[in-house]
């Protein structure tokens, strides 16, 4: 996050804004810390539901969608890290974000609508019941019921199984935490089975 800081203070354009939504049933107690210690002085939001990625169906985090001054998405659903990251970033990702900012509907790395409507991954009726299974557990967890709450985070788990955004936040509830040994092997083994854990870079 420090690094999109900087990249929002370089580009300094008030028609330019970062909104920033951490994906965390914890909320701010968990997420809050993080915001502050980036010192971000972009929009930043907590998504304790995990509405925007169930919205845009990202498969994980960080995910973004560039969203033009008329509101239409207009590049969707990649890893976003601002720099070369081991879980998938490379440098390409932000020279591509800045060009836009810059040239607008004129940057090369602009998708028209039908390749963005593409790139949108679609969900099985399963997996809407998943996402519906999922808030139901956050809903429970918040009121106290435990074991209400761990039924259906189980069933959005059974659901859809592929879901990497479950799977990472019930791993915040651990000791080991989302990025520890259980969430590398799950991630080698997403990989092996010849899953798109990120959706290749189209920057050339």
């Amino acid at each position: 996050m420090s690094v999109w800081q900087s990249i929002y203070e370089e580009l300094n354009d008030p028609d330019f804004v970062i909104i920033s939504a951490a994906q965390d049933t914890g909320g701010e107690a968990v997420a809050g810390p993080i915001f502050d210690a980036a010192k971000a002085s972009y929009v930043q939001i907590v998504d304790v539901n995990h509405a925007i990625s169930s919205a845009f169906n990202f498969v994980n985090v960080p995910s973004a969608a560039w969203v033009d001054e008329a509101g239409n998405i207009v590049r969707i659903d990649e890893g976003t890290y601002a720099k070369t990251h081991p879980f998938g970033g490379t440098d390409a990702y932000a020279p591509a974000l800045k060009d836009w900012v810059r040239n607008g509907a004129a940057s090369v790395y602009v998708q028209a609508a039908d390749e963005v409507t593409d790139n949108i991954r679609r969900r099985t009726p399963e997996q809407e019941k998943a996402e519906a299974a999922f808030r139901l557990g956050n809903f429970f967890r918040e009121k106290g019921y435990a074991e209400k709450a761990e039924h259906y985070w189980l069933m959005a788990r059974t659901l859809h199984p592929d879901s990497i955004n479950f799977f990472r936040q019930d791993l915040t509830l651990s000791e080991e935490g989302s990025a520890g040994e259980s969430f590398m092997k799950f991630r080698t083994e997403f990989a092996e089975a010849g899953k798109d854990y990120y959706r290749p870079l189209d920057l050339d």
